[in-house]
């Protein structure tokens, strides 16, 4: 039997940095890395250029430390240096998958990031290279999901994906609120309109203003990601409506 083949020639992937805790409160767990780099992997081989996008909050949040009294804008650059140690244990392990990959940094540290520039990040995934954006957009004041979507439109990628703890949008948090509504298709101003915790309302008025579609699955899932490329699995996809 022959393998339906993905939909989309380059997508960027945003994942939470919860998402890589486990079953923890804090930190890293090294197996659910290695289980969301095999998924990256997979998509990798089938031909399919990716990026990626990763949050920090599993290290530090910026927002947290500014309602503690932190300097906002001090609390945001830390969290976007916590990005990039997600973005380095990543990019470890899709190496030790087989997967060439570039860290690419929007707050310059050439020992051991490459400098974000758009025409190059282009030309590593044109080669078969993932590329992992870590530092967010280099500005505090914006939200990785701000970053992924800003990134996402620069790589003119067909698709945002956004990996998450449960499988689709819903009406409220499943997981405190179990008879809340699941969502197949969502419009931007849906989102927007009902308040929907899945993105911030700046990326989300970002990928409406450039008709980026987004899909929200449940990172977790085996295979979920290259399920997800073939239309496959659970998910809800947010785009323009008629």
């Amino acid at each position: 039997m022959t393998e339906t083949p993905a939909r989309y020639k380059r997508v960027l992937l945003k994942v939470s940095g919860e998402a890589l805790m486990g079953k923890g409160s804090f930190g890293i767990e090294p197996q659910i890395v290695e289980e969301i780099a095999n998924d990256v992997a997979l998509v990798s081989r089938s031909g399919v250029q990716v990026c990626l996008v990763i949050g920090g909050g599993n290290i530090f949040r910026g927002v947290a430390a500014a309602a503690k009294g932190m300097d906002r804008a001090q609390g945001d650059y830390a969290g976007m240096l916590a990005t990039v140690i997600n973005a380095l244990m990543m990019q470890n392990a899709l190496e030790k998958a087989g997967i060439d990959t570039r860290v690419m940094s929007a707050i310059q540290m050439s020992s051991i990031a490459e400098p974000y520039i758009r025409r190059r990040a282009v030309r590593h995934m044109e080669k078969g290279r993932v590329v992992i954006f870590a530092a967010g957009t280099g500005n505090p004041f914006f939200t990785t999901d701000t970053a992924a979507a800003l990134r996402a439109n620069e790589m003119e990628c067909d698709v945002l994906l956004k990996g998450t703890q449960v499988d689709g949008v819903y009406s409220a948090d499943p997981r405190r609120v179990p008879d809340a509504e699941r969502y197949d298709e969502l419009s931007y101003m849906d989102v927007l309109s009902r308040d929907l915790s899945v993105m911030d309302a700046t990326a989300i008025s970002l990928a409406r203003e450039n008709r980026l579609p987004i899909i929200v699955f449940n990172i977790h899932a085996p295979g979920a990601f290259a399920s997800v490329m073939r239309g496959e699995g659970r998910f809800t996809r947010i785009i323009e409506t008629a």
